[in-house]
């Protein structure tokens, strides 16, 4: 079995080691994005199902080796899909890929630490056995924490996997749909900061609040005596 991992973690070691040895990170820039979108979007309208699956496929491999580039990916969907379909496409590419990772990080490390940390990790396995979706929904609607180092922690406690990829499918779609949303307009965004804007990151933190919001009456509740 220690044989099978060591094999795993050095597949996924080469294949992030590949990208950045070929510098493909130079193809996921809002420069590069802007000069190729025309050729990108004759090319989705005359293979629309190759596109999609292409992109999908992407954005799979993106999340699950832990890539950068995952805004511009997200511009990109919505520059050649359009606001909603682009959306959708993301949600299905990220949430996969995502789950992937979770699921490579769980068999690689999640025996290991549940074992040296298991006495130090009750409480908190406990607290996420009851509300883990709450905890993952307002870990990926507030923009404070790295897409990936969800991924990575979550795979290590004991948050099963439905949880996990409803929790990641519902919890993206706002920051998806922003993101394609300002890629359907490329032309005007000159930054990705513009995209980010501190009133757009101030809604997702208040979206984020309310999916913790019945966690903290719970809490309360049991400080008062509650049932």
């Amino acid at each position: 079995m220690a044989k099978k991992k060591l094999i795993l973690a050095a597949i996924v070691g080469v294949l992030i080691s590949l990208f950045f040895v070929f510098d493909l990170g130079r193809f996921l820039t809002l420069e590069s994005l802007k000069v190729n979108r025309d050729a990108l979007t004759a090319f989705y309208l005359e293979n629309p199902f190759v596109m999609a699956g292409a992109f999908i496929a992407i954005y799979i491999i993106q999340s699950a080796l832990f890539l950068p580039g995952a805004a511009v990916l997200s511009l990109a969907a919505g520059a050649i899909f359009g606001a909603v379909m682009g959306t959708l496409y993301v949600n299905i590419g990220a949430t996969i890929g995502a789950t992937l990772a979770f699921l490579v990080a769980r068999y690689l490390f999640h025996d290991v630490i549940q074992k040296k940390f298991g006495a130090r990790l009750v409480k908190m396995n406990k607290e996420l056995e009851a509300r883990s979706f709450n905890y993952l929904l307002f870990l990926r609607l507030v923009p404070v924490f790295p897409f990936f180092l969800i991924n990575l922690g979550a795979g290590l406690t004991r948050m099963s996997l439905r949880t996990f990829f409803l929790g990641t499918m519902m919890g993206m779609i706002p920051g998806s749909f922003v993101f394609c949303n300002a890629g359907a307009s490329l032309a005007m965004i000159t930054s990705m900061s513009e995209v980010a804007s501190p009133r757009v990151l101030g809604s997702f933190a208040l979206l984020g609040l309310f999916a913790i919001v019945p966690v903290l009456y719970q809490k309360f509740k049991r400080k008062q005596g509650g049932p």
